[in-house]
């Protein structure tokens, strides 16, 4: 998820003041902590952390991840682990863990964005509050020193200046008492503009934005920006934007010659833009020449001299059919519902990018060609250039000579404008014409883009359709619509949103960032006060969100506040959330709440300005063009500190608590006539429920019941909110001491044979220790995030110890130690407090192997020690309560009922329980299991593997060898080796079903209103480290084996066998541990390859399809699947030549540039990962593990080595692993529609099975999935 890097990363997330129930994972990429983490504020860790500047930001506009109602959002980024609203792999088949890891398919790792980085807490050390007194005593001075760009967009430079290091003390505003003049003229000047972003415009027309960026090195992103969608569309065109995105893509020559050179590309379409965008090396390791050009000129070819050919465009018609047919979930059904009652005055209620089924079909070659001569030409679009660029006078040089006569061959010369606006085409483009309150600068840019567009000659370029939204204002006399229904059976929760409209408030001022800063304070402790005092209880809610964001697609800010429950609780969790709205309304925050999410904000911006060369630069990319698309000012990180800083000490408790009241209005006063009148309230709600003793019965709502549930919430009696005290400590000095004598803990030999008690390794930094208590200890000194630390701890077992007797006491176990929060004599809220003081992100999770704990802090403040005394206090004291486990095994229960609702998790889950023969440890526990479960076995399940030698802790941060084992010692040496509850248990072996069976075919039906159809391909597979479930070694065989695959392999191993020093080299390859990890990764993005051309665009039989595996690491297992979605007509097709494809590797030789592609490509993605702790704490995994024997040293050391050696020989040896003959295959059809089965059948034969949910039993939904379009590849 990856934010920006903004300004406002000082001020993150100013697009989407966000509140998030914490049993509810959000859906948007503010979901920065785990939501089963019960230690940290999961609202606190989003907002502190996105860099997003101005902009409240769930979303990033072109990507559609606002966390509202967007129907079809997201196109998948090539690499498939940074898409994020769209869901192209295979579903989840169980949240075998608590954290919902893949059973299917190995997860690909979250992307460790700058979005979903801890951050630090704002400190009172008073040593360095000189530094910020100094600014703030200049702080009305003419002169603020804040690093401004040059006047010019012509000769625009970086002025070199440090911002000392301090922090800001909660008293400054006792120090500073400037004039109300001042203040006023102060908070009326222009914040600052991004130093080093080069912004410029060709004669014709073209905008182009340059920022050099040095991370990652050698690399850059360009993004082709056209200013059109589906809202351009006539009624007859509905989809004809998205289409020509397709063709223009996948027709250009040029764009496929870049693919031999690391380049990946992709593209996607929504309402206002079509992007294209090419993610490159700067130059190739083959050659000297600058790739830049060349991307360009694929640019230019795929955005204005597309081949319209007939061939492409029928190839993209079939696509495009089967990606209307893919996306049309019930999650994307209600998205479209939300949006066409949100906007129902205008047409982005009727302008989804995905298009018409019935219109796509019919449109010719020549249709499509003039919608692209009337919109896509230069002075309607913009370039934006971001990455490791030295010079940028070469790279404007560039820029003209490859697009500079585009477009002018048939143009009248004119004069651009001496000076134009910076943010003149994008605001005319990119925010549409609103009837009310956009004056002033709105008409000056559209004057200057009126301007500009003379200087081509195409007069029939109009300017955007207008769209008029009915406001959300106080006064207005507007008069709220009825609360609209929509209830399908596909349904399983009950969904409520209140949407509130208002004109965006571009962020340009100091008053208008302190506005963005206040806001922010008031939703953290909204999202508090209702996490902290509902968890302690059983809540009627399963989550309440409230959120505040800018939308540059939808040209408004949109407040949301969404409630998810359980059918049977809906009016008691909508009057839950009126009321507590009401509470803050009416009795604001406290004087303590303002001081900690103010001082929490200000830290946190102090550590991404601290990090403001370590930016990767598809985050700032991503930033530059939300803020252009909402008119925000683009600053650096340090600008946005410093003018945080400048305006958080003139907050006053009276302004944030007027400023609570402006934003909740339209919910606390709802029905008085002077209240804003919500913009839309929608319940979207299943036809059927579940009643304990009744079974299935009709679930029965009314639009009068909906309004009075609102206002009984306005009736309820309220009181003010109390002050918390919040815990400085969780182990205290004179407990520290006493642990200290008690166990005497101190680090003992790896290896008693050698007596080494610390080994360090020079080439990748890493030291390993061991206590003597048995933890094993890895970390490494890292200053690539400054400041900062992750740590992880892993303990062997997971869900493959539960016993036969106690199926899901380790999930429902895990899930019900985050569901209490609670450690030793410390409350929920206590600890939540803690983390929220010093900014500690924590999740809890499970897996089939392990049972994992990740902290996230800062090295300030005590941050490091504080996260290793809440690790201490959960491995010693944690306490587990009864209505913990209620929520948690309730929980599952709806995870289990949620199956059928979904025809990919119910196709998935039963692959998964006919491949693995049942074995409910690899899906969701059956209601009879969860029966069957009490507090004392999951506490003991989850407890019996917390023992000292089945406990690796690693950590990777900015900290010193001193620092990091003072806390080792002190809080994991005084760990007892073995927990009170240790219990031995003897688990069951895993087996694969046996062959022959007439189950290895099954087929899933469901009913709905839409047709649609998915399939799976499953087969077994060795781990990543040899050894498979029959217990074989593959190691003992490989030197051996030799396969004959024809001339091309030969040639290729040839240099290895010619000589003594090539065998050794062969030898050592296919001697290392890591072997069949590298060689099988390697294999799969071949076979991905081979699918994408064959299946989906030769035969046209998919829009997607995808092949995964998942290695284990500790089981001797794994398993590969193959996911593809169509239609029902096509669907057996697909599943016969996906079979083809992946059988076909013996008959159709894998060519020597498929094996180098699939290099390049995990090679790059390696490079790019290794500035991020998180991905060295990755690596760190099972370093000691004495149930990964295999993993060493080498495995880190040797990875690019391995990659860059291996042969098609050795990708060979890697397939021969993998069974995929007809008595080692299974498969899985679902199919929905009005004519498909009853149900979805014969669960119950295979012993009911669970839902892989990484949604955790609610259906992610919210305005955005029908707003954009997926990744075109």
């Amino acid at each position: 998820m990856a934010a920006s890097a903004s300004i406002v990363a000082s001020l993150p997330q100013i697009n989407s003041l966000k509140l998030v129930g914490e049993d509810h994972k959000p859906r948007s990429r503010l979901n920065l902590v785990d939501a089963h983490s019960s230690w940290s504020d999961p609202a606190l860790s989003r907002l502190y952390a996105s860099q997003l500047p101005f902009t409240f930001a769930t979303s990033r506009w072109y990507k559609g991840q606002n966390s509202r109602p967007r129907p079809h959002l997201v196109k998948n980024n090539s690499w498939k682990h940074q898409a994020f609203v769209s869901s192209k792999r295979l579903p989840q088949v169980t949240p075998t863990g608590d954290n919902s890891r893949i059973c299917c398919y190995h997860t690909h790792r979250k992307r460790s964005s700058y979005a979903k980085r801890l951050t630090t807490r704002f400190s009172t050390d008073k040593t360095t509050l000189p530094s910020y007194r100094s600014r703030i005593d200049n702080l009305f001075a003419k002169q603020y020193h804040v690093r401004c760009a040059a006047a010019g967009p012509d000769e625009p430079h970086a002025i070199s200046t440090t911002c000392p290091d301090g922090t800001f003390e909660r008293q400054i505003v006792d120090i500073m008492e400037p004039k109300a003049r001042e203040l006023e003229e102060f908070l009326h000047s222009e914040l600052p503009s991004h130093p080093k972003l080069y912004r410029g415009q060709l004669k014709n027309g073209l905008r182009y934005i340059i920022l050099p960026n040095k991370v990652p090195p050698n690399r850059f992103e360009a993004h082709m920006e056209v200013h059109v969608g589906s809202i351009d569309e006539e009624d007859d065109e509905q989809g004809i934007a998205h289409m020509i995105e397709h063709v223009a893509f996948l027709g250009s020559k040029k764009r496929e010659k870049l693919l031999g050179t690391g380049a990946r590309s992709n593209a996607y379409t929504d309402f206002h833009h079509t992007v294209f965008h090419i993610h490159s090396p700067t130059r190739t390791k083959d050659s000297d020449g600058d790739l830049l050009p060349f991307v360009l000129d694929a640019l230019n070819e795929i955005a204005f001299n597309p081949k319209f050919l007939a061939s492409r465009v029928e190839k993209e018609r079939r696509a495009i059919l089967s990606e209307l047919q893919m996306m049309n979930t019930i999650e994307y059904r209600v998205d479209c519902q939300l949006l066409q009652h949100l906007h129902s005055e205008n047409k982005l209620s009727r302008r989804f990018p995905i298009g018409l089924e019935d219109q796509i079909k019919k449109w010719d070659v020549d249709k499509i060609r003039k919608f692209h001569e009337r919109w896509y030409f230069p002075a309607n679009a913009t370039l934006y250039i971001v990455g490791d660029i030295d010079n940028i006078s070469k790279t404007i040089y560039q820029i003209e000579a490859v697009f500079g006569q585009t477009g002018l061959e048939n143009e009248t010369a004119a004069s651009p404008p001496t000076t134009p606006n910076a943010f003149g085409a994008m605001a005319s483009f990119l925010v549409p014409k609103l009837s009310v309150g956009l004056g002033g600068s709105l008409s000056h840019e559209k004057s200057a883009i009126s301007d500009q567009s003379k200087v081509t000659k195409k007069e029939r370029h109009a300017v955007r359709p207008p769209v008029t939204h009915n406001w959300s204002l106080p006064g207005t006399g507007r008069v709220a619509d009825p609360p609209q229904i929509f209830q399908h059976e596909l349904l399983q929760n009950f969904l409520f949103n209140m949407f509130c409209k208002i004109p965006v408030k571009k962020v340009q001022t100091y008053g208008d960032l302190r506005i963005v800063l206040m806001k922010r304070i008031v939703l953290s402790a909204l999202h508090f006060r209702i996490n902290t005092r509902y968890k302690s209880s059983n809540p009627p809610f399963t989550s309440i969100e409230l959120d505040h964001s800018d939308s540059g697609r939808e040209g408004c800010t949109v407040t949301t506040l969404t409630v998810t429950a359980e059918p049977k609780n809906w009016q008691s969790a909508i009057k839950v959330a009126v009321q507590e709205v009401r509470r803050l309304k009416e009795f604001g925050v406290t004087n303590g709440e303002l001081a900690r999410y103010r001082d929490a904000l200000l830290k946190d911006s102090e550590h991404l300005a601290a990090m403001i060369d370590n930016v990767p630069s598809v985050d700032n990319l991503d930033f530059i063009m939300e803020s252009d698309a909402l008119g925000h000012k683009v600053m650096d990180q340090l600008q946005g500190h410093e003018s945080l800083v400048a305006v958080a000490g003139t907050v006053t408790l009276e302004e944030v608590n007027s400023i609570a009241a402006e934003v909740l209005e339209f919910i606390s006063d709802f029905g008085k006539p002077t209240a804003p009148a919500p913009a839309a309230i929608v319940a979207c709600v299943p036809k059927k429920v579940h009643l304990d003793g009744v079974g299935e019965t009709e679930f029965r709502i009314s639009p009068s019941e909906i309004s009075a549930a609102i206002r009984s919430g306005l009736e309820e009696p309220i009181e003010a909110e109390p002050e918390l005290e919040v815990p400085k400590d969780l182990v205290t000095l004179l407990q520290l001491h006493e642990l200290r004598v008690q166990h005497r803990p101190s680090f003992v030999p790896l290896d008693p044979e050698t007596n080494v008690s610390k080994v360090y390794d020079k080439e990748t930094g890493i030291i390993q220790r061991r206590l003597s208590n048995g933890i094993s200890i890895n970390y490494k000194i890292s200053r690539n995030e400054n400041q900062s630390g992750v740590m992880r701890l892993i303990v062997g077992g997971g869900r493959a110890m539960e016993s036969s007797e106690a199926r899901g006491a380790v999930v429902v176990g895990v899930r019900t130690l985050s569901e209490g929060g609670r450690v030793g004599n410390f409350s929920r809220e206590q600890v939540e407090l803690f983390c929220v003081n010093h900014l500690i992100n924590c999740s809890l999770e499970s897996t089939e192997e392990f049972i994992c704990m990740e902290f996230r802090f800062t090295l300030r403040d005590n941050g490091m020690r504080a996260a290793f005394q809440l690790l201490h206090m959960v491995l010693e004291h944690s306490v587990w309560l009864d209505d913990a486990f209620d929520r948690a095994r309730q929980l599952y229960l709806s995870y289990y009922r949620s199956i059928p609702k979904s025809l990919e998790r119910s196709t998935a889950h039963r692959l998964m329980l006919v491949m693995l023969n049942g074995d409910e440890r690899f899906v969701e526990p059956t209601p009879e299991s969860l029966q069957n479960l009490s507090l004392q076995s999951v506490r003991d399940a989850v407890m019996s593997q917390f023992v000292g030698r089945n406990m690796e802790v690693s950590i990777v941060g900015d900290f010193s060898e001193v620092e990091i084992e003072s806390c080792i010692l002190d809080y994991l040496g005084t760990v007892k080796s073995v927990s009170e509850f240790y219990k031995e248990y003897v688990t069951s072996p895993i087996t694969f079903r046996p062959s022959p069976s007439d189950l290895k075919f099954q087929q899933v039906f469901l009913k709905d209103t839409d047709e649609r159809a998915c399939a799976y391909i499953a087969g077994p597979a060795p781990n990543r480290w040899g050894f498979t479930i029959d217990g074989n070694d593959l190691f003992e065989s490989v030197d051996t084996t030799s396969i004959d695959n024809g001339e091309e392999s030969k040639a290729n191993v040839s240099v290895i066998e010619g000589d003594d020093g090539g065998r050794k080299l062969q030898s050592k390859i296919r001697g290392h541990p890591l072997f069949f990890g590298i060689t099988l990764g390697l294999l799969a993005e071949i076979i991905n390859s081979r699918l994408f051309t064959t299946v989906r665009d030769s035969l046209g039989l998919t829009y997607d399809v995808s092949f995964e595996l998942n290695l284990f690491d500790r089981l001797n297992l794994g398993w590969y699947v193959i996911s593809v979605t169509s239609t029902p007509g096509k669907v057996y097709k697909a599943v016969d030549a996906c079979k083809n494809v992946l059988r076909g590797l013996h008959s159709n030789k894998i060519a020597q540039r498929e094996l180098d592609r699939a290099k390049r490509t995990l090679l790059m993605r390696h490079e790019a990962e290794m500035k991020s702790n998180a991905y060295w704490l990755g690596l760190l995994a099972h370093l000691q593990a004495s149930s990964v024997p295999r993993k060493d040293i080498s495995c880190i050391k040797d990875l690019t080595f391995l990659y860059e050696a291996a042969t098609i020989e050795d990708v060979y040896l890697a397939y021969e692993q993998l069974k995929i003959d007809d008595d080692s295959l299974y498969s899985c059809i679902g199919i929905a529609g009005t004519q498909a089965g009853d149900e979805i059948s014969d669960t119950s034969s295979l012993e009911e099975e669970e839902s892989y949910g990484g949604d955790q039993g609610v259906i992610p939904m919210g305005r955005g999935l029908s707003t954009v379009t997926r990744p075109t590849t």
